[in-house]
């Protein structure tokens, strides 16, 4: 609008010196002005992707079980592991940084034992942050504690809870009122856990092996009702659980071949499903949608072996934006439906980038996600948004000085320059 508003005056300059009645040394003095005017140039704008290190610990790893959340003024939260060692001896904290605008902030939230497995993040209605957890504590082959934790930041400190007795596969969602639901599995069964305001009310949602509930992920309908998707391990199926208000359906959503794996859960406007998904025997990206009476299902990605650790998301028109790892090349890629096709992107291809993806959207639709960098074991950070690029002011010119004035005759102290105009 500034450069459309110079060019407005300076065309508007030029026609008042051309068509007006003025003197000698007054068109003088405006040509001048206008030949020596200097115009700010707006800053040239382009879409890409902005990328981060956002924590990189020498010699250690940072970054691994990332989930990450927007706050209300669609600023990264972010939920991740830092550890050392290596299995079954190794110790691990659970971090959570924040961007402030200008910088990132960090805390420990768990720093006791080996913390911060599968973390799952969540913000309520204030911005502050809800984690799920889990903590794992080795004392022998044959003594060895772990728990499904739940933390939350009270504005002072983190207070604690221990959700079960059993670490597990898990993710979390707050209601309306701020309330925490987690979804965990635990000896062969998924189940579903919530606060009553005293103590974890839990109920089981699927048996049937060791490996039901793996890599579930939770998502809470407008009525507040848990809707979960999850891997089958033991059949090698993706499978889908809803609570109806009064008991859990449970569905199988595909059974071609090994499927199931990193499931990722979103409901559109209409309470419907969505899931993404990693299909094992093909090494393909799967996507399935409830389409009110079957469930529709597509490949987003077969090139290589892609589809790990997926994250879907939504916009506001419904369409499915997935963030997920190419296991062949080694790079974090994303993939949306346009209305009529898949377009997929490599967000990220320096050294091995792109497990434990997290996405979201802000209120743009622009994604934004977290990630770990395998070369470098460090937490990363991408979005999609403007790069603001300045374009040099140009130098103004010196003010010229204008010749005096000439002393002119009685009759001769105005002339008339008229606009003439040419036919194209």
């Amino acid at each position: 609008m500034k450069a459309k508003l110079y060019l407005s005056l300076s065309l508007l300059c030029t026609l008042l010196i051309t068509t007006a009645w003025i003197s000698c040394g007054q068109r003088q003095l405006a040509l001048a002005a206008l030949l020596t005017s200097t115009e700010n140039y707006s800053a040239s704008q382009t879409q890409d992707w902005q990328i981060q290190t956002v924590d990189d610990i020498y010699d250690d790893w940072v970054g691994r079980w990332t989930s990450l959340a927007l706050d209300s003024l669609d600023r990264p939260r972010i939920s991740y592991t830092y550890g050392w060692g290596s299995w079954p001896v190794f110790y691990s904290y659970l971090k959570y940084a924040q961007w402030t605008g200008s910088s990132w902030q960090f805390q420990v939230v768990a720093d006791t034992g080996s913390v911060g497995w599968g973390t799952s993040l969540a913000l309520d209605s204030n911005d502050s942050p809800h984690i799920s957890y889990n903590y794992y504590y080795y004392r022998s082959p044959t003594d060895q504690l772990s728990f499904l934790r739940y933390a939350k930041w009270t504005g002072n400190n983190w207070q604690i809870s221990t959700v079960s007795t059993y670490d597990s596969h898990l993710s979390l969602a707050l209601d309306n009122g701020n309330i925490p639901h987690i979804a965990h599995n635990e000896y062969g069964k998924l189940s579903y856990s919530s606060w009553t305001g005293s103590e974890w009310q839990t109920q089981d949602v699927d048996f049937g092996g060791d490996g039901i509930g793996k890599e579930n992920s939770l998502t809470l309908d407008r009525n507040g009702n848990p809707h979960i998707s999850y891997w089958d391990e033991t059949n090698g199926d993706l499978k889908y659980a809803r609570w109806t208000g009064g008991v859990w359906q449970v569905q199988t959503v595909d059974w071609t071949g090994n499927v199931g794996r990193y499931t990722s859960l979103a409901l559109d406007s209409n309470n419907n499903p969505h899931i993404s998904y990693y299909d094992v025997t093909n090494g393909d990206l799967k996507y399935a949608r409830w389409a009110g009476s079957i469930w529709q299902i597509q490949t987003v990605d077969a090139v290589g072996d892609v589809g790990q650790y997926t994250s879907l998301e939504l916009d506001g028109n419904g369409n499915p934006h997935i963030s997920y790892y190419d296991g062949t090349n080694g790079d974090l890629k994303y993939a949306r439906w346009t209305g009529s096709s898949w377009e997929v992107n490599t967000v990220d291809s320096t050294g091995n980038v792109g497990q434990y993806t997290s996405l979201e959207l802000d209120r743009n639709s622009n994604p934004h996600i977290s990630y770990y960098d395998v070369t470098n074991r460090a937490l990363k950070y991408a979005r999609w948004g403007e790069t603001t690029t300045p374009t040099p002011t140009p130098t103004s010119t010196p003010t010229a000085t204008p010749s005096p004035t000439p002393t002119l005759g009685p009759m001769d102290k105005f002339i008339y320059l008229p606009t003439v105009l040419k036919n194209q």
